[in-house]
């Protein structure tokens, strides 16, 4: 892809993990629910690893977004692009080697992410 990864700049797989870990909790402690993180390495090209969570509104996506973006910086860590801000309905924040999807409820059950890689592993963290 040309571009380095957030991963590759720290080091390495456990890095990883605990960039993981690291979003998880950020995300449950401002109530996310049904945290969720695949590793999806084996399954696609986008990314290693996908986190997702359900918000219970659109301002609380919005405001999990701007939570995430906040603490991440501070650890010198910048997405390379964020999407779906405005609708709030499903937010990607790409961070290269981790995509999280905050979704709102309907909008995670309707597009599954899951069930489209149910064969990926969930990583316990």
């Amino acid at each position: 892809m040309g571009k380095m990864s957030t991963i590759e700049n720290s080091g390495n797989m456990q890095d990883s993990i605990e960039l993981l870990r690291f979003l998880k909790t950020l995300l449950e402690d401002k109530k996310a629910e049904d945290v969720v993180v695949l590793d999806v390495s084996k399954h696609t090209n986008i990314a290693d690893y996908f986190v997702i969570a359900t918000a219970n509104s659109s301002v609380h996506a919005r405001a999990l977004l701007k939570y995430l973006l906040e603490e991440l910086e501070k650890k010198g860590i910048k997405p390379d692009h964020v999407e779906g801000e405005e609708e709030g309905g499903w937010i990607l924040i790409d961070l290269i080697d981790i995509i999280v999807h905050v979704f709102l409820k309907e909008w995670r059950e309707y597009y599954d992410l899951e069930w489209l890689y149910s064969t990926a592993e969930r990583i316990n963290l």
